[in-house]
């Protein structure tokens, strides 16, 4: 797909009425806030399509800098490079953290308790 025609894709879900995403699950997860007694419709309609924005917008920014552009994928590190790498996403870093292996978090998790015990 070219990124000419994955544009006009994500224009015309911007400008149209229609949603994707379940409108109950949403209102599920609002409801789950003890702050939240009564939610109007048109509040969850514009979260809904808030929401459904936003992961196209995180979507098409971690494929545009994002390693798969070659095999047309998207992968979770890719995701976790651009929630580093760009200040919008910043706030994802924790839940979208770069993947390291065992070995390595065990490494620097010794060095983190040789650096405490030598303070």
């Amino acid at each position: 797909m070219s990124d000419a025609n994955m544009e006009e894709n994500v224009e015309q879900a911007t400008s149209s009425k229609t949603i994707s995403l379940p409108i109950s699950r949403v209102r599920l997860i609002m409801k789950s806030s003890p702050d939240v007694s009564c939610i109007n419709q048109d509040a969850l309609f514009l979260t809904t399509k808030a929401t459904e924005l936003f992961v196209q917008h995180l979507a098409l920014s971690s494929f545009k800098n994002g390693s798969g552009k070659e095999t047309n994928t998207l992968s979770y590190s890719d995701l976790a490079n651009i929630a580093e790498e760009t200040e919008t996403f910043q706030f994802l870093t924790d839940i979208l953290p770069k993947k390291i292996l065992a070995r390595e978090y065990l490494k620097s998790l010794e060095e983190m308790t040789k650096e405490d015990g030598n303070l």
